[in-house]
């Protein structure tokens, strides 16, 4: 097991050390890191984002209500009929 972490530790090691030597030094140069493409995936990601974040406030303020409607992502609980194993060890 402690082989298994130091290889991990050397493994991060190396890479720190091929971004110092690499990315650094061109990124000081004025020269961009990402593709074309790769600067469309994370103006895309930011725009996600950016969405998510309005959807969330717009979710606190109908927190007022007494009711809210259930989202897609709402799940809702249900009483077990059957003991489950972790109920199995508390009953004598």
């Amino acid at each position: 097991m402690v082989a298994l972490i130091i290889g991990m530790l050397i493994c991060v090691g190396l890479a720190l050390a091929v971004v110092a030597l690499v990315a650094i030094p061109a990124r000081r140069d004025g020269r961009d890191i990402l593709t074309p493409k790769g600067d469309e995936v994370v103006i895309a990601l930011k725009e996600r984002q950016q969405s998510a974040r309005q959807r969330l406030s717009r979710g606190d303020d109908d927190e007022d209500t007494d009711e809210a409607a259930p989202s897609d992502g709402d799940t809702t609980l249900v009483e077990a009929t059957e003991p489950t194993h972790a109920d199995a060890g508390t009953r004598s």
